[in-house]
């Protein structure tokens, strides 16, 4: 009998530390993803940042219980940055994405501290085994508003309020002007820098200047909607960057350059949840799906809608390269040549962008 008790008791316990073991199995199987995201600017309903939101809302609603996101936001580049960051991945998070240029150095800092977090630097270059670089061909986007502004403009005279004169800027000031001057060679395009990102009194200030100097058309490279305001209290046009900001402006705004992040968020979270994780550079624009243009305002015709996105179709297919020469050289507003005849630029001549197209007024600062 004492060895029936025994061997009873025996398998109960078996029994229960095998329960035990598989339950504490279930629970770290279950256990989701923490997805880090850092942003340099408020959560508005438009701009930069909410385009990023809205590319981590994509993944919980793609994802479900699998992740688990949570965001920090305005945050400023620099020792700012580092804290958040390290601050994520001490939390627990295993994917951090850092939306913004500045962010690149503390990004790759942080990561040499935690090795099994993977980060995704997005419009940074610089990779590491567990940081991988992603950014969107912003300038496709970019050529085709200028086609829009041409198209639109009374004045041949477009406005253009940016942040800071890096590659990725001076690509979109060109892309757009090669854009207006390929239907309309007269076209200029009046250049206000800002040095900053997300400034909306100076944003307004800017467009309100370039107003008074003959400009009817507008676009910037900045975070906030203030530009978008300034042209619909002015009576002007504008093209939303970012996002669809018809809210704000809905007489003004005659088309909009969007990002798209929720796929390329959601794949690399995925690849995180199977092990198939590797760090990289992406660089996707209209073909990708990363970049759209569209939400064109009651103003613009429809045989204006209908040849930017026939062109934007150009693009997704190769037909179009908005810095290849097709006319003749390509000179920048000091009269050298950049682009030859016939010839295109390479990814790399792309991204080293350090000059301004014939018909930009202004100068790099």
């Amino acid at each position: 009998m004492y060895k029936n008790l025994v061997g009873r008791a025996l398998l109960a316990l078996a029994s229960t530390s095998i329960f035990f073991s598989f339950s504490t199995h279930t629970a770290q199987a279950a256990e989701p993803l923490k997805i880090g995201f850092v942003y340099v600017t408020p959560v508005t309903d438009a701009g930069w940042t909410h385009q990023h939101d809205e590319g981590r809302k994509a993944v919980a609603a793609a994802l479900g219980d699998k992740v688990k996101t949570t965001f920090v936001e305005n945050v400023p580049e620099g020792p700012d940055a580092e804290r958040v960051i390290r601050d994520l991945a001490r939390q627990g998070n295993k994917l951090i994405f850092t939306s913004s240029f500045g962010y690149m150095e503390p990004t790759l800092k942080v990561a040499r501290d935690f090795p099994d977090v993977k980060f995704e630097s997005i419009t940074g270059y610089k990779q590491a085994p567990n940081v991988a670089t992603a950014n969107a061909r912003y300038y496709e986007g970019r050529y085709l508003s200028g086609v829009v502004a041409a198209r639109m403009s009374k004045t041949h005279v477009a406005g253009y309020v940016a942040g800071f004169p890096i590659p990725e800027v001076l690509q979109g000031i060109n892309a757009f002007t090669l854009g207006m001057r390929s239907v309309d060679p007269k076209a200029q395009v009046k250049v206000i820098w800002l040095n900053e990102w997300f400034n909306p009194p100076a944003e307004r200030d800017a467009a309100m200047a370039l107003f008074n100097q003959d400009v009817d058309v507008i676009s910037f490279h900045t975070g906030s909607t203030a530009v978008m305001a300034a042209a619909q209290e002015r009576g002007k046009m504008a093209i939303a960057y970012h996002s669809d900001m018809r809210k704000v402006a809905p007489d003004a705004q005659i088309v909009a350059v969007q990002h798209l992040w929720g796929d390329y968020y959601t794949q690399r979270a995925r690849a995180v949840l199977d092990g198939s994780w590797k760090s990289g550079d992406t660089w996707g624009g209209v073909k990708e799906g990363m970049i759209r243009v569209g939400e064109f305002g009651p103003k613009v015709p429809k045989a204006v809608q209908a040849e930017v996105l026939a062109r934007q179709k150009d693009i997704a297919e190769g037909k179009l390269q908005p810095f290849r020469a097709t006319g003749g050289d390509v000179r920048d507003n000091e009269g050298k040549v950049r682009i030859g005849a016939g010839k295109a630029l390479s990814d790399a001549e792309i991204l080293q962008m350090n000059w301004l197209v014939e018909g930009v007024q202004g100068r790099i600062k």
